[in-house]
């Protein structure tokens, strides 16, 4: 693999603080089964839905969610693989650490 440009690390950079958020993060892992709609990750998550539409429209930005509209709602799901991946994968890898420890 080439390793990325300078423009290409700058949005990693972004992507990685955007990640760096437990509200985001939690909002994500929650994403992660199936589609779910404001509501749905506000209620689950005790969160206001104001705030959960907030940080969905800047993990949209990201291109690390997307929507998908159903009549008058939108259900957000992760946009595709590789982000689902990188959160399993990190995910296995901070349990392990503590599991060493």
């Amino acid at each position: 693999m080439a390793l990325p440009s300078q423009p290409e690390t700058t949005i990693l950079a972004e992507t990685f603080r955007l990640l760096g958020d437990s509200t985001r993060l939690r909002i994500l892992f929650f994403c992660l089964e199936a589609p779910r709609s404001v509501g749905d990750i506000a209620a689950s998550l005790d969160l206001s839905q104001s705030l959960v539409s907030h940080h969905l429209r800047l993990l949209r930005g990201a291109r690390l969610v997307r929507g998908n509209r159903l009549a008058k709602q939108i259900f957000y799901e992760l946009a595709d693989k590789h982000v689902s991946d990188m959160l399993v994968d990190m995910a296995h890898h901070v349990c392990e650490e503590a599991d060493e420890a």
